[in-house]
């Protein structure tokens, strides 16, 4: 097996601690970790960040972007806070590295399309993190839809809930550097997984609501903390997507999603968190998950592409079609009137 380098620019986003386990056990795979930005603020950066982080986590770690691209890597994994993914994925674009980013792929549809065409010019592939795509039962379902067990597709109901970002990384709840709230956050999941079912169908229109019920006392949160979403496609499948930071403090960061999809010949439900045992611990709710590691089957399948060089899904195209889908949502919200999608 080929060994690769993968570059893990930045510890904002709480995916980079996962990413950075996972990657250290691959075999065929040496990591370098950087966070450049960990103390733009001005303020003391958090334990989870910069040298800090990287020591508690046991991974190398160098201070500048500089020095990761001295260290030669063939790939790097984005996980910076949202508004800087157009920096930090044409900075590698310009270098020659394959991209894997988070989600979502960027605040705007000219710097998403900026970032693909910086890729594509570079000739390298820009993927983006998109886990459930890559559970056993997303996949059993798309199956279902091709084979066309379910019918014609005609309505869906989806939800991704999780809680109010915390334990330091506010930048969730800062408009300027996540670009909005639990729309920007939980859409872009649900509206990935249509895409696979849709083979890339886009979206007709949006409409969508919002609110900042809950979390209204906390000084930190300045975005939308609840949402309701509702899409249609030219084929006449219509549904709802729940975007909303309702759970408990308590509950895990991420995990609520689920989605139900109703065709002419059948219903099915896709719930891929439910492998869980809730309860109490020490009179706290308690959520422990075991099953399937989505991580780690979707950085696999970025290391392999990386080695072949092949686009891995789901990449630009993919990413953008989800991102319009959230940028309407914020449209509609803001106006109260049905935004039409070409």
């Amino acid at each position: 097996m080929k060994t690769i380098r993968i570059g893990l620019l930045s510890f904002a986003h709480m995916h980079a601690e996962g990413y950075a386990t996972a990657l250290m056990g691959m075999d065929g795979v040496e990591l370098m970790c950087t966070d450049p930005d960990s103390h733009r603020s001005g303020r003391p950066s958090p334990a989870w960040r910069g040298r800090k982080g990287a020591r508690a986590l046991g991974v190398p770690y160098v201070d500048t972007c500089e020095e990761l691209e001295q260290w030669g890597p063939d790939a790097v994994i984005v996980c910076s806070e949202n508004t800087e993914h157009r920096r930090m994925v044409e900075w590698a674009a310009e270098r020659g590295y394959h991209v894997l980013c988070e989600k979502p792929i960027a605040t705007s549809h000219d710097d998403a399309v900026a970032m693909w065409d910086a890729c594509r010019q570079a000739g390298v592939f820009l993927m983006t993190a998109y886990p459930v795509r890559f559970s056993t039962a997303c996949r059993e379902l798309k199956t279902r839809v091709d084979h066309g067990q379910l019918g014609d597709l005609v309505g869906f109901a989806g939800s991704n809930n999780g809680k109010i970002p915390s334990g330091g990384r506010t930048w969730f709840t800062d408009p300027d550097q996540a670009g909005g709230g639990a729309l920007v956050d939980h859409v872009v999941h649900i509206a990935d997984i249509l895409d696979m079912m849709l083979d890339g169908e886009q979206a007709s229109s949006v409409w969508a609501a919002d609110n900042r019920i809950l979390g209204a006392d906390n000084p930190d949160v300045h975005v939308e903390t609840s949402g309701l979403v509702t899409v249609r496609y030219p084929s006449g499948l219509v549904g709802t997507i729940d975007c909303s930071w309702s759970m408990p403090e308590a509950a895990p960061t991420w995990g609520g999603l689920t989605l139900d999809i109703i065709g002419t010949r059948g219903t099915a439900r896709f719930a891929p968190f439910d492998a869980r045992v809730s309860g109490a611990v020490c009179g706290q709710a308690a959520w422990l998950g075991y099953g399937e590691d989505m991580d780690g089957v979707m950085l696999r399948t970025f290391t392999d592409a990386v080695r072949t060089g092949h686009t891995p899904q789901p990449d630009a195209a993919s990413a953008i079609r989800s991102l319009d889908i959230m940028l309407a949502a914020q449209q509609s919200a803001r106006s109260g009137a049905v935004v039409h999608l070409n």
